[in-house]
């Protein structure tokens, strides 16, 4: 009896070791690299976005490209690898649009997002206007050539009529998440950054939000570049980002998604 319980323990450990074997033979690796070029504010919730895709398609690989907007728009323009491409400004888009660069049925505004004056937390500052104040020597935005959060500053504070007031004081950043770096390490005493720029973060506070109507609306507009070689894969992730799923993500970075 002792006997045959050992070959009945011997062989089913053999069917185990055969089926983990064959579990493992069929786990693949991924087959299509996404090369997706995305706006530095989109950072952090791109990175959680891409953990859930890729759990339901292990079969991709996404590879973010993120940067000011207007630098991927050069760096698409000069032929880099790209798939699918995400603008924190409409301009961007428009000029790739115009060089018939971007599948023209794939574009979409995929977010919104609103403009937000901050400062270090033990700030003094009380609002736009104490920008002029001797106390405050140093305020950072985005590059307004190349960084759709510092065109939207620049036309902010010239609607307030204080842009010609602080020029002097501006300290211009390569994209927006350099602006929130300089608040956060007392480099300048405040910055303008995106309200998604700050979600998270302990060491800054927001002073006050942008007036509506003193800049143009911020939309993240998003579409397939068409010299793409993998289309269908970057359609299919493009709907996802522009999925109910990816909406509460984006908005819990405190995005407003334009799909819903």
């Amino acid at each position: 009896m002792k006997k045959y319980f050992l070959v009945g323990v011997l062989l089913l450990a053999v069917l185990l070791a055969g089926c983990t074997k064959k579990e493992a033979q069929t786990t693949t690796p991924p087959t299509v690299q996404l090369n997706v070029a995305a706006a530095a504010s989109l950072k952090d919730a791109a990175n959680e976005l891409e953990a859930i895709y890729t759990k339901k398609h292990p079969e991709v690989k996404i590879y973010y490209n993120l940067a000011a907007s207007g630098t991927l728009q050069h760096q698409i323009e000069q032929g880099a690898p790209t798939d699918l491409f995400i603008s924190a400004g409409v301009k961007q888009m428009d000029a790739l649009a115009q060089e018939n660069l971007i599948v023209a049925d794939s574009r979409q505004n995929l977010l919104g997002n609103q403009l937000v004056l901050i400062a270090g937390k033990n700030s003094t500052l009380k609002d736009f206007n104490g920008l002029t104040d001797q106390t405050i020597n140093k305020v950072s935005i985005g590059t307004p050539e190349t960084v759709p959060a510092g065109k939207y500053a620049q036309d902010t504070l010239t609607s307030l009529k204080l842009y010609n007031q602080i020029q002097s004081k501006l300290v211009l950043a390569k994209d927006v998440r350099q602006v929130l770096t300089y608040v956060q390490t007392e480099n300048v005493d405040a910055g303008l950054v995106y309200r998604s720029d700050t979600y998270n973060v302990n060491d800054i506070k927001i002073i006050a939000t942008a007036p509506e109507n003193s800049h143009k609306p911020i939309v993240y507009p998003m579409a397939i570049i068409k010299a793409s070689k993998n289309q269908s894969a970057a359609r299919d992730f493009a709907n996802f980002l522009a999925s109910p799923e990816a909406a509460q993500i984006f908005s819990k970075y405190q995005f407003e998604p334009l799909q819903k």
